[in-house]
């Protein structure tokens, strides 16, 4: 009955969540320029994206810093929140119940769903985890065949990669990323195709950093970008245009990979030891 409850609960939570958005459309001013909009994404997706410690309806990250402050000057504020796993926060942007995805890939797929912010604000390296020591000869996607891998169900590494796996590799499809460890740390699988900054900032929230090696040369590079929902009620030419201006900006400031590191460091700072107090002297 355990899986019940839990069941209940996320759809619980999810409706609870979806309370918060009702006002979205409110957002509107009477000229209709939008003044808040609401933006979620992948809420296990570290440095980038993850669920605010402090709040945890919301999320915060990188990703959330940099919109906010390519917005700044727009006065349009932004409102991230958490709405369930990564297939829920992408069904809510389809709909327009929530505005925008705080950070996804270029597929064919979502053209029909989503406009895309130019220009994308990071390139995202993929790359092969795999046990400590047991690294084997790569250079190139043809040296996976015959050896068995994961990645995450919702996972995408690019239309070329994704079609490629699908023809030639034993690629297994894992629901989470602590599933998607265990598999490879208990001999399961001999890879793990993950994000490389998002598997590293996971593998030390989990303690198995030291277990694991990549293997020399990322999988593939994909740009992350910003998209509007196509129904959002805040998606119009003016929004488009404010965010067209302030990416630009930031961009070409560096900003980033400025808060990459940012929110690296925050990320890395929430399972540091605790040091001990040195006892009060008499």
């Amino acid at each position: 009955m355990a899986w019940l409850q839990r069941g209940r609960a996320g759809r619980g939570y999810l409706a609870a969540a979806l309370l918060v958005l009702m006002p979205a459309g409110a957002s509107l001013a009477a000229g209709g320029t939008c003044e808040r909009i609401v933006v979620t994404g992948n809420a296990d997706y570290p440095p980038l994206l993850w669920v605010n410690p402090d709040d945890t309806s919301r999320l915060t990250g990188a990703a959330v810093e940099l919109l906010e402050n390519a917005l700044q000057d727009s006065g349009i504020h932004v409102d991230a929140l958490h709405v369930g796993n990564w297939e829920q926060a992408q069904q809510e942007v389809r709909s327009g119940r929530v505005d925008m995805l705080a950070g996804s890939f270029l597929t064919p797929e979502r053209f029909t769903e989503v406009d895309y912010v130019y220009p994308p604000y990071m390139e995202i390296p993929s790359v092969i985890f795999v046990r400590r020591g047991e690294a084997f000869p790569y250079s190139g996607w043809d040296d996976l065949r015959g050896k068995r891998g994961s990645s995450l169900s919702s996972s995408s590494f690019g239309a070329a990669f994704d079609t490629y796996a699908a023809d030639h590799l034993d690629v297994a499809a894992m629901p989470g990323i602590e599933q998607a460890f265990e598999q490879l740390l208990g001999g399961k699988v001999d890879y793990l195709i993950h994000e490389r900054h998002q598997g590293l900032a996971l593998a030390a929230q989990r303690d198995v950093l030291g277990q694991l090696d990549i293997l020399e040369g990322s999988l593939i590079n994909e740009q992350l970008y910003y998209s509007i929902s196509h129904h959002s009620a805040c998606n119009s030419p003016t929004l488009r245009g404010a965010l067209a201006k302030g990416m630009y900006q930031m961009v070409r400031q560096g900003e980033p990979r400025r808060l990459l590191e940012k929110y690296r460091d925050k990320w890395a700072a929430q399972f540091a030891p605790v040091p001990e107090e040195e006892p009060a002297l008499e």
